[in-house]
């Protein structure tokens, strides 16, 4: 019998007073009530979700189409849904967090436990699940089709880097309902997230959804390197990449550097806990800095890592609404790959209250100064791209305004901060909370928003609501100002971070104004799903099937939308930056080839989603400690992965004839269309046929 609760047989260490339900009865509490009423919303939705495909017959397709594709679009399409998911969970803990404090004048309705919670799932959540499934979403989608490519380098390797991904974030959300998930913050900070003083499941539910999604993100790292290195069309040298195309290359470099010291130093918190180990610990030559190093060597160049594909849809934004060819395009190349290296220069910044030496603090406060300079020159290549350019002011460029606004105010702050003796006034304050929103608020969610919007056309073959898109867009901008502004202000006169309550009262009307911020930021998220329902609902009216809607510039508006799963029925060969609107202004860009030949795609594969399934059961087994679960999942996945390998039939053909038909059948579609100018882009008259005006 000791062999058998050794392995954990049968349930671990889980009672049923880890179920919120059960806690919320014998303890009915305001936070239990919310915490119960949280993990029931996560229940009652899953059981919708499967009601739902049930009662329309969806299970089939979803599985034929894209649970098995390996196909990037599709692939990519995943990821941003999965993001989008995570996003609604996300932002309702963060008004959360605000009402509470809002209320918190020596009190509020949260205990001190449960906003922990609170501020470590939010951030937790936020950068790995929102930001990070995102950004990999648009580069899987966009990328290889700017670059003329028919797919990543290892399809079948993408779409496990999926699977991964959704495991971490699934085991998130199953800590609503099962257990209680970690109180140290999104960075995990040992030794409070050690054994000792976290005795608890929550770590172990950071540790393996960070550590899983991880080596997910690391894999997509290397697919991405790979593929922009060598699939790229015949003439696309690195210097005729587009802009979001350089800086998914520079973002997936700091992936596959930057993501393994995550991964070791989330495993060496795990031998701490499990066995024992004193790497973090004060006991037996342990050192909590250690990890903390390794976290920041991870953290800084992440940062970076999120900020570079927005800037890269920033800049493909505002050329084209600028009707222009990017300014400065050479030095928008160079400033990337200077922030790209200097991301890895500057992550002491976050010890200048740790006490190294005066020496250290210095030359990480320059670092960090200095790493500003790159992107001082992007804003001014962007806002040069804009004088006299034929500027529509479309939704994305509604977000691309709002973000070279509020960016700089970021960055501003971040200067600030680079300054030790000033970090170390406000280091433990909201000032720091309302700066690092500042910079991943309008870098990076206006960044994907934008990109959201900008290419939503090209996957769906309609375009979403303008008026809508307005509102979200309006609603995100001011909710943010609103939110946190006052957060710079409060953190100057001393009101700590992390602080489920103070006893200051000057405090409170500045509370008072980020809910009211917090509640525009619903307001916005609310509007974002509208706008979708409203899109679908007229999406016959909205409809863009020939491809151009916005008269686009690169190579992945020079297919019908959505693309065919080939993307290019002949490869295109690259002669110039900007190829196809100096195709559109030459008259040559749907020209007919002479020959099509047969193409060769993957064969659809479950091994993502067999990946998927048995890394939640081997995630939720670690964190609950049962071992055989643990050793079943374990052979499952090895077994599947290794009899993958035997497979032979991995390939299928799609005939040069029905390539040749279905190319055809759209050049025909161009033909007959009537182009559209920049002032019937919004109307229905927009089947997306641009009307070809002069390359700049």
């Amino acid at each position: 019998m000791t062999a058998l609760l050794d392995w954990g047989w049968p349930l671990g260490v889980f009672t049923l007073e880890q179920l919120p339900f059960v806690r919320a009865y014998n303890n009915p509490t305001t936070s239990e009530l919310i915490g119960a009423s949280a993990a029931s919303l996560v229940v009652l939705g899953g059981l919708a979700v499967l009601v739902i495909l049930t009662w329309f017959g969806w299970w089939r397709p979803l599985w034929r189409n894209w649970l098995t594709s390996t196909d990037h679009k599709r692939i990519g399409i995943m990821y941003i849904v999965l993001s989008l998911v995570m996003l609604s969970r996300g932002v309702i803990e963060g008004a959360l967090m605000r009402t509470q404090q809002a209320t918190g004048l020596n009190s509020g309705f949260l205990t001190p436990d449960h906003f922990s919670q609170l501020f470590s799932t939010h951030g937790t959540i936020m950068i790995f699940f929102v930001a990070m499934p995102f950004v990999a979403g648009l580069i899987n989608y966009v990328m290889p089709l700017q670059i003329g490519a028919r797919d990543m380098s290892f399809p079948v390797m993408n779409q496990i880097s999926l699977g991964l991904t959704a495991v971490g974030a699934v085991l998130v959300m199953i800590s609503l309902v099962l257990g209680q998930f970690s109180t140290g913050g999104w960075t995990a900070y040992p030794p409070y997230t050690g054994k000792v003083f976290s005795p608890g499941v929550g770590p172990d539910y950071w540790i393996w959804s960070v550590a899983i999604a991880g080596i997910g993100s690391t894999l997509t790292g290397i697919n991405f390197a790979v593929t922009i290195y060598k699939e790229r069309a015949p003439g696309m040298h690195l210097f005729r990449m587009p802009l979001f195309t350089w800086t998914a290359l520079c973002a997936a470099i700091l992936l596959i550097f930057a993501l393994p010291p995550l991964t070791v130093s989330t495993l060496m918190l795990a031998l701490d806990r499990y066995l024992g180990f004193h790497f973090f610990t004060n006991d037996l030559g342990g050192n909590l800095m250690n990890y903390a190093n390794l976290f920041w060597l991870f953290g800084h160049p992440e940062v970076y890592l999120l900020v570079l594909p927005a800037f890269g849809v920033f800049s493909e934004v505002i050329a084209t609404y600028s009707g222009k060819r990017l300014y400065g395009y050479a030095s928008l190349v160079y400033a990337t790959m200077a922030i790209s290296v200097l991301s890895f220069t500057v992550w002491l910044h976050h010890f200048f209250t740790m006490g190294q030496g005066a020496n250290v603090n210095i030359a990480f406060g320059i670092a960090t100064m200095v790493i500003a300079i790159p992107t001082g020159v992007k804003v001014y290549d962007w806002m040069a791209t804009m004088f006299r350019g034929r500027i529509r002011f479309s939704v994305p460029m509604v977000y691309a305004t709002g973000f070279l606004i509020l960016f700089v105010i970021g960055g501003l702050s971040g200067i600030i901060l680079a300054n030790p003796t000033i970090d170390y006034q406000v280091h433990n304050s909201v000032f720091l909370v309302a700066h690092f929103h500042n910079v991943l608020i309008p870098g990076v969610l206006y960044g994907m928003l934008a990109g959201y919007h900008y290419w939503f056309p090209k996957a769906f073959g309609f375009r979403l609501s303008e008026g809508w898109g307005y509102v979200t867009a309006t609603l995100w901008i001011f909710g943010f100002a609103f939110t946190f502004f006052p957060l710079y202000v409060a953190g100057l006169l001393g009101m700590p971070r992390r602080s489920v309550s103070f006893s200051d009262p000057s405090f409170q009307p500045l509370m008072l104004i980020a809910v009211f911020g917090a509640v525009l930021i619903m307001g916005a998220l609310a509007a974002l799903v509208v706008q979708l329902f409203v899109s679908i609902r007229n999406r016959k009216v909205l409809a863009v099937p020939l491809g151009d809607p916005w008269n686009g510039r690169t190579l992945e508006w020079a297919t019908s939308s959505p693309p065919p799963e080939y993307n290019f029925a002949i490869i295109p060969t690259v002669t110039s930056r900007d190829m196809f609107a100096l195709d559109k202004a030459h008259g040559t860009a749907f020209e007919a080839p002479q020959n099509y030949k047969d193409i060769v795609l993957p064969k659809n594969t479950a091994i993502g989603m067999i990946v998927s399934i048995g890394g939640t059961g081997l995630g939720l087994a670690l964190v609950w400690q049962i071992w055989w679960l643990a050793l079943v999942c374990v052979t499952g996945m090895l077994i599947a992965l290794i009899g993958d390998t035997f497979r032979k039939d991995v390939h299928r053909v799609i005939p040069a004839a029905d390539v040749a038909r279905e190319h055809k059948e759209w050049l025909k579609k161009i033909a007959d269309a009537k182009p559209v100018n920049r002032l019937e882009e919004a109307t229905p008259h927009n089947t997306g046929f641009a009307a070809q005006e002069d390359a700049q």
